[in-house]
This record gives C-alpha cells, structure tokens and sequence, in this order.
C-alpha cells in the first residue's frame, strides 16, 4: 500500500481520488492546505506519491522525498516545482494539459468582450443611476481588428479559432511552434514586436519560467498601442503590475482584463481594482464543474498508474525514469 499525499486542493472533495486509490490498494492523506513549510515538509516525508494544487515544493525539499515515486499536479502549469530536480532525484511529473481548454479560452474571450463591448463599465455606471452608452466610449467594430496571442498552445488556438468567427485577425508569436502550424489554421505568424506593436488586444498564453517572469512589463508595454487591451489568463508573474498600473495611469494602454495576479489575491487599496479600464476575475478562468471532475480524475489516474509500475499518459520528464522505479 502506498501513501498518496494531498498538498492542498480547489474541489469540493476528494471522493474521486479516494475511490480510485482505495481501488487500487493506496492510501489517501490529506490533512488540510499544507502552506506552512513545516507542516508540508513532515506531510511529505511519508509520500510515495503527491497531488499537488498550488502550494510550492521547494527544490531541498524534493531533493530529499526518498520515497516518493511521482508528483501529480492538479493542473497545466508545472510552477509549483523544480521539475529538473525532481529527474535528478528519480521523481516522475505529471500535469494534465488537456482539461480546461474550453473554459480558459472561453474566459480569456469573455474578457476581451468585456472590454470590447464596454459591458463591465456600463453595467457599473446602470448600478450608479446612468442610462447612457456614451460612458464607454469609445467602443469599436469588432470585424477587421487584430487580436495577438503570445503562444499558441491548446488554449491560445482555442481561442484563435473563437476570435476568428467574431471577425478578429488574428496574429501569434510563439517560438516553439512552427509557423506552419499557425498558418494553416488562418493565424498569421509574427514577432513578439509584431504581436505588441500591431494587435488590438493581447492575449498572454505562456507558461511561466525564468525567461517568461515578467515578459510584459515597461519594454512590452510601451510598444503596445495606446488604446490596446491587454489580457493574462495565464499566470500573474508573466506581467508586471507595477509597470503596468503606470502604463494604464498615463494613458499609454487602453485597458487590461486579468484573471492571474501577482500576488493573489491583490490588496484592497491597489489602484487597477478601481479603475473602469480593468476588469479582474479570481483566478476563474480554469473553472467549470466539468472541468473540476476531469482534472480530479486525470490527476489521480497518473498516480495510480507510476504507482502500479506503468508511465503514466501526461508525464513531462520522461528522463525520470532511467533511475529505475523507487
């Protein structure tokens, strides 16, 4: 019997991941959000496998999880740990890239509409006593304005292809993707200056690592036009909110839409949630009960597959392996 252990989680329950590792001959532990270090370091030094949400694993502390054969995370992004560690120490990682595709890029478009349409801004001014649409002016014909992405992943073209039947050009900058593969699908290939520099909205589709923390900050965002949106439903340290509240008070920036902050949430008396320019959503974007029971299911399915020997389907660090099973 192995012990799987629960870091913290999002869910309603746990009743999934406790019926498939009962199932499976596995103990499930979860003992509340395990965010004080010294309770996630004792919770983990009895793991043979752990599901993880959003709490950090440190580097020293994955180096030192003799025991664990696999980290399981409950989601697309793989931020929450070093996983070149966990391949030096023999520990498998697994993600679930393929769960949220339709609500992130439904909320990323939501947003974009948002602004588009002015709709927060007057539904505001309706609540304050107005009746006029001239308090969001100057909204604009959607047809023939360009919308760029920055990466064109499961969710960037999910969202390319919504964009485009609303009438949207849309341009993307993705170094990783050939430009064939936006191309035959009606995306025009550019680079981060043309997406910045020539798009009406910007969407952020980027996973965060080193080279990504703050890839739209006072540079990216002086080159974006002044009446552009920016929208992030990736993660919050992809943006600079200092550099961006700066850009959004001089003008330089027509609006922001923001699901991910840095941090989570913001305090009370920071300015862009008093502003008509910016609409802010809790971290929503990934957030559909259907949704919720895929990655449930995806993510302890992993666990029960390292832990029966087999390579479980959304492994990222294949290399992990070559040490032999723990």
């Amino acid at each position: 019997m192995a012990i799987v252990v629960v870091t913290d989680h999002v869910f309603p329950d746990l009743e999934v991941e406790q019926r498939l590792l009962t199932e499976a001959g596995h103990e499930l532990r979860y003992e509340g959000d395990l965010r004080d270090a010294g309770a996630l370091r004792a919770a983990l030094s009895h793991a043979d496998a752990v599901l993880n949400c959003y709490v950090p694993i440190p580097a020293d502390l994955l180096a030192g999880l003799e025991r664990c054969r696999i980290i399981a995370r409950y989601g697309i992004g793989l931020d929450t740990l070093d996983v070149s560690v966990a391949t030096e120490h023999g520990i498998l990682v697994t993600n679930v890239p393929d769960y949220c595709i339709d609500e992130v890029s439904d909320h990323a478009l939501a947003l974009i509409m948002s602004l588009a349409r002015g709709v927060v801004r007057l539904d505001r001014s309706v609540r304050d006593g107005s009746w006029s649409p001239m308090v969001a002016r100057p909204l604009h014909r959607i047809r023939g304005r360009t919308l760029g992405l920055l990466g064109f992943g499961r969710i960037a073209r999910a969202l390319a292809a919504k964009g485009q039947a609303l009438g949207y050009r849309v341009i993307s900058f993705d170094p990783y993707v050939p430009a064939v593969a936006m191309t035959e699908v009606g995306v025009e290939a550019g680079t981060m200056e043309e997406v910045l520099g020539g798009s009406d909205v910007v969407s952020i589709h980027v996973p965060l690592t080193d080279e990504t923390h703050h890839l739209i900050g006072a540079d990216a965002l002086a080159r974006m036009r002044p009446d552009a949106v920016l929208v992030n439903t990736s993660r919050g340290p992809l943006v600079d909110l200092e550099a961006l509240r700066v850009a959004l008070a001089e003008g330089r920036l027509g609006g922001a839409a923001l699901d991910v902050l840095d941090p989570e949430p913001p305090a009370a008396d920071d300015p862009l949630l008093h502003r008509d320019d910016v609409v802010i959503t809790p971290h929503a974007a990934f957030y559909s009960e259907e949704a919720l029971a895929e990655l449930q299911r995806k993510a302890v399915e992993q666990v029960v597959a390292a832990l029966a020997g087999e390579t479980p389907p959304y492994l990222v660090n294949p290399e992990a392996m070559a040490g032999g099973a723990r």
